[in-house]
């Protein structure tokens, strides 16, 4: 089987890996650009393109595949590239770019040899219809999901609107942030991509359109959700630490610096305490009252340091009870 890969992240490149250990042929890599990043900002290239240079395959990376849009010269070449390799199904995976309706046509239409292509193929780290979009493991978690999973998608015009052809889900346990979860997920995404491959090519595989009801959007994660609002209830707080876990990670303002927040628990005594108010501290946590309940906060990091277990944090940092969490960040901190 032809095989072209569309993906930019780990989680796409786990994906690429297990295709490309299964044997089927990858005739054409499309990542994103590379970026700066770093301290140095230097150019870095994705985990996907890493895979595919260390491999050998084919690869481009077009800044824009809209042929009347701002690249439309990158666009016309990777056209032409997708239409040159006669590939049998193109998988898409955290690629970052609409595909266009001209990618849907191109790959729906009969290979030279007469026979029927597979289509666009997405995987989608979530139990479609639940959170389409853009960060389906970040809201999963923010939201209390007891559970999440894979959806093997047919790619359509809509925003993971396609027909699924493969869904299996794995529980979200009590202390998965996205970090833990998005390796699970991506594992099992990898695995059912090379299942529902082998079986399409047997004729084995049939789509099924998604349910109507239960669809909820999983919106890109913007850096100001990331701030604690206190005047929330403990659990909500705990969740949001954890969803957003590596990304942008949770933050608060203590004794006018920003604090990233990357590890709290609810707190199991009662507290009357003014929200973002400390109300105990000691080598277990730094207990903080809520709008309901209370957060107890075990891993923290101040600005250019590093993440720090509490009671190391402590030794470096002056925290007393009766002090006051802030949820509007100071102007005065460098970023983290």
């Amino acid at each position: 089987m032809k095989v072209i890969f569309a993906g930019t992240p780990e989680f796409a490149r786990t994906a690429l890996e297990r295709i490309h250990a299964a044997g089927m042929q990858v005739v054409l890599v499309l990542t994103q650009p590379d970026r700066p990043a770093g301290r140095g900002m230097k150019l870095q290239a994705s985990s996907v393109k890493q895979f595919a240079v260390a491999q050998g395959l084919p690869l481009a990376q077009p800044q824009g595949l809209k042929l009347d849009g701002k690249y439309a010269q990158d666009a016309a070449v990777a056209r032409a590239m997708i239409e040159a390799c006669d590939a049998d199904v193109m998988v898409v995976a955290a690629y970052g770019l609409i595909l266009p309706q001209w990618v849907l046509d191109t790959m729906q239409t009969p290979l030279a040899d007469g026979r029927k292509r597979l289509g666009c193929l997405n995987i989608h780290g979530s139990l479609l219809p639940r959170w389409r979009g853009a960060a389906p493991v970040h809201r999963a978690i923010e939201a209390g999901d007891s559970q999440t999973g894979v959806t093997i998608m047919q790619m359509d015009a809509g925003l993971d609107t396609g027909d699924m052809l493969l869904c299996q889900a794995i529980a979200i346990e009590a202390d998965d942030t996205t970090a833990t979860l998005h390796d699970k997920v991506a594992t099992l995404g990898a695995d059912m991509i090379v299942t529902a491959l082998h079986a399409l090519a047997k004729g084995e595989l049939m789509a099924t359109p998604q349910p109507q009801e239960g669809v909820t959007y999983a919106h890109k994660i913007e850096k100001h959700e990331a701030v604690i609002d206190w005047r929330e209830d403990a659990l909500s707080i705990c969740r949001r630490v954890r969803a957003f876990n590596p990304f942008p990670g949770a933050s608060t303002v203590l004794q006018g610096e920003t604090v990233k927040v990357w590890q709290a628990v609810p707190g199991s005594a009662p507290t009357d305490a003014l929200p973002g108010t400390v109300v105990a501290v000691d080598a277990s946590g730094i207990t903080v009252a809520t709008g309901h309940g209370a957060v107890v906060m075990r891993e923290l990091q101040r600005p250019g340091g590093k993440r720090l277990p509490v009671d190391a944090f402590l030794r470096g940092f002056d925290v007393q009870a009766g002090m006051c969490c802030e949820s509007a960040p100071s102007t005065r901190d460098a970023a983290l």
